[in-house]
């Protein structure tokens, strides 16, 4: 009697296993024609998959008609990666000839590199810096590299720049040679690295209103696919505009404040150098379906905004076909896990992987729903409740009993 009790109550309790995959159980289904069936495929991910999908993208599946296909999921993020170095500052003073401040950096311990950081204790100027390279200090010949220009703006509020940007190079030393207005005791360090850049990849979202003048304020409203990530809001601006700095704020429909940033375009001629720069986006991470969007113009007058748009951080799926021409993408099951591919675990991007073509997403012809796989105990409640009652019936009647077989003896 023990023993089937205690079984009865594993029955009733017992938890089921992790949801597996399976066709019938996705409520959406998509073509996918392949683009060169002998190498490395990708799709992106659209507001259709977004829509229909788990947050996470977690119950994406590809079959071969109904064999599983391995993928990886990988998010177009702009990557950055460099390697910096202290640069010892030799023979810094003035040309003897020229006026300018020159000096020479010691570029040992980093192989390569394409740009220096000045650290110079100066403000509201604008200087040029012609740099050239060699591998024996003092001696010729001198390899001229791309010249860059270097400013600050504090006055105006319009930012700063002290990189000098370069072609990838490898020389020992380097020549610096400033135009005039910075002196040798505002050249305070150096710094040289190598950066490795990877451009983001973005996907239009959502749509914004025509801009609203209010007085000093600037207002956009804009909607969005409430599941869709969005990752940052871009702005263009009239190109005839020009040397402006504005602060943006961002709000949901609640009112609620998501931060912001600055947009900014600099235009500008000192002593005949021309200066740009140009930021003209804020980054703003989370889901929502409508965002407001402030300008402050301060005192100035308001900019010519001629469009906002928001963008989300693509998603791409990478596959390997392996000679298919077609295959088809499943989703739409909220309770399937995500999946564990080797695929994913050890993937390498294809340098000449091909995009795929995704047809009109659809609903699932074979769906048929995921079975209820709540434990037995919260399917049937009343059941349980009874089954608990006679187990305490059973457990008093063989109380009693031994009490009684107690007493006999």
């Amino acid at each position: 009697m023990r023993h089937t009790l205690f079984f009865m109550f594993v029955l009733i309790f017992a938890v089921p296993g992790p949801p597996e995959p399976a066709i019938a159980y996705f409520s959406n289904v998509r073509e996918i024609r392949v683009a060169q069936p002998d190498r490395q495929n990708f799709f992106i991910v659209d507001e259709e998959i977004w829509n229909h999908s788990r947050l996470d993208l977690g119950d994406l599946r590809l079959y071969d008609g109904e064999s599983p296909v391995q993928y990886a999921l990988s998010e177009q993020h702009a990557g950055i990666s460099s390697e910096e170095v202290e640069a010892k500052i030799l023979n810094l003073g003035l040309g003897s000839m020229s006026g300018r401040t020159e000096f020479d950096l010691d570029a040992e311990g980093i192989a390569t590199y394409d740009r220096i950081r000045l650290r110079i204790d100066a403000k509201d100027y604008v200087a040029t810096a012609a740099v050239a390279g060699r591998n024996t200090l003092g001696q010729a010949p001198l390899t001229a590299l791309a010249p860059s220009t270097l400013y600050d703006f504090t006055s105006e509020k319009l930012g700063s720049n002290s990189v000098l940007k370069l072609t990838p190079s490898s020389f020992r030393y380097l020549h610096v040679k400033l135009s005039p207005g910075i002196l040798p005791k505002q050249v305070k360090g150096a710094s040289i690295y190598n950066l490795r850049e990877q451009q983001a990849s973005w996907t239009k979202v959502g749509s914004c209103s025509a801009p609203q003048q209010k007085q000093r304020i600037t207002t956009i409203t804009c909607d969005l696919p409430a599941k869709v990530p969005l990752s940052r809001i871009v702005f263009q601006v009239d190109a005839g505009q020009t040397n402006f700095r504005r602060t943006v704020s961002v709000e949901n429909s609640k009112g609620e404040g998501l931060g912001g940033g600055e947009i900014s375009r600099v235009r500008m001629n000192r002593g005949g150098t021309l200066v740009t720069a140009e930021e003209l986006a804020v980054n703003v991470a989370g889901r929502y379906d409508q965002l407001t969007l402030t300008v402050d113009n301060a005192d100035n007058p308001p900019l010519a905004i001629k469009s906002v748009q928001p963008l989300s951080v693509e998603r791409r799926v990478y596959f390997d076909p392996q000679g298919k021409t077609s295959l088809r993408l499943y989703y739409g099951d909220e309770k399937l896990a995500a999946p564990v591919f080797d695929y994913a675990r050890f993937f390498h991007l294809d340098a000449s992987a091909s995009q795929a073509e995704l047809g009109g997403g659809a609903h699932n012809a074979q769906y048929a729903g995921r079975p209820d796989d709540r434990p037995w105990s919260e399917r049937h409640m009343s059941v349980l409740w009874v089954a608990m009652l006679l187990a305490v019936l059973i457990l008093a009647v063989l109380a009693i009993r031994g009490l009684r077989s107690s007493a006999v003896s």
